[in-house]
């Protein structure tokens, strides 16, 4: 197993026995449960990743790609996060196959492309809109991602046509923030 996953994990457990200080700061901190589990500002995007429920799909394939280094790291990037749901919703057989070794590259291409560099708030993609109401980004995989405001909703689009909203915004991490969506996004 690999060691900065195995520390990430015991970290993890560590904090699940959280002491009343940590339940303190998270409080303080505002941050948005994920996956019924509290998620800390004080953790990085894997730590708190590994404890959302809905996000063991996710967790898997970061894995599985040889992210979790990069992902562990300073920063600070910008994780668009797809829920167990959204990876349920892809075409059958495609999950199994892109968890596949022999898929690596690809399945690598397609998690960086929920990645941008930089700590991107809600609050920066709708002062960043245009008078279209999109933001658009790229990606650490160099693909195109953009973002919709309309309203007080976010709706994030890929190069492939596929578009989801964000759905919990905001989850700061010590290397960044994350952003729920519900739909898996993909590179052309």
């Amino acid at each position: 197993m690999n060691t900065l996953f195995t520390r990430a994990l015991l970290a993890t457990a560590a904090l699940a026995l959280a002491t009343p200080a940590l339940a303190e700061s998270h409080a303080a901190t505002g941050n948005p449960m994920v996956g019924g589990a509290a998620m800390f500002a004080e953790m990085n995007i894997v730590e708190n990743a590994l404890n959302s429920a809905d996000h063991t799909t996710l967790v898997a394939a970061v894995k599985a790609a040889g992210l979790v280094d990069t992902l562990m790291s300073a920063g600070p990037f910008t994780v668009f996060a797809p829920v167990n749901a959204a990876f349920d919703a892809l075409p059958a057989g495609t999950v199994p196959t892109l968890l596949q070794p022999e898929n690596k590259a690809t399945l690598a291409k397609v998690l960086t492309a929920h990645v941008v560099a930089g700590d991107i708030s809600a609050s920066d993609i709708k002062a960043r809109a245009g008078k279209d109401g999109f933001y658009h980004m790229q990606t650490v995989s160099g693909d195109a991602l953009s973002a919709q405001v309309k309203g007080r909703n976010i709706y994030m689009f890929d190069e492939s046509g596929n578009f989801g909203k964000i759905t919990i915004a905001d989850v700061n991490q010590s290397n960044g923030v994350i952003h729920v969506v519900d739909t898996v996004l993909l590179p052309k």
